[in-house]
């Protein structure tokens, strides 16, 4: 077999348009933990489940991988720059944000398009990520009137209806 080139591959999957989320959870001192995620879908309607891919290496990994659950904020189209707010290395990317707390102490910031809050019931391994899937426990289907954040070929991009 023939090695796949790293940037080859990820130039291809970049011609898939993404939908852009940040999700949230507490660590176990409370601590807020989130991160921005394209890597998000729908796994199965019953039970609702819903995954997301975490990098082995992100800054919050241990936290999220060890919370009992998450929240899962869908993008709307007007909120790039708290996608990039929350994908940025190293910034304390709640510094300055209103947010509550929601199922499993996760923050949930206000504004998102959508959001589902989801207790952790399975953990994969997966090459230089791990697979978290959830249990939607809750969730705020939003406003269909708004249009989401996309992103294509590494930068985002307007979802027209």
């Amino acid at each position: 077999m023939t090695a796949i080139d790293g940037r080859a591959f990820r130039d291809t999957l970049g011609q898939f348009l993404t939908g852009v989320t940040i999700v949230t959870a507490a660590a176990q001192d409370g601590t807020p933990l989130g991160l921005t995620v394209n890597s998000f879908t729908s796994v199965s309607l019953d039970p609702p489940l819903v995954l997301f891919c975490i990098d082995k290496k992100a800054g919050c990994y241990d936290g999220m991988v060890a919370a009992p659950g998450y929240a899962v904020h869908i993008l709307g189209g007007d909120q790039a720059d708290l996608s990039n707010r929350f994908a940025t290395r190293g910034a304390d990317r709640f510094a300055g944000l209103t947010y509550t707390r929601g199922l499993f102490g996760a923050p949930i910031l206000p504004g998102a398009l959508a959001l589902l809050e989801c207790r952790t019931v399975q953990r994969i391994d997966a090459g230089d990520h791990t697979i978290l899937i959830g249990q939607v426990e809750r969730l705020d289907p939003g406003d269909r009137n708004r249009m989401p954040l996309g992103y294509l070929r590494g930068r985002y991009t307007a979802v027209a209806d």
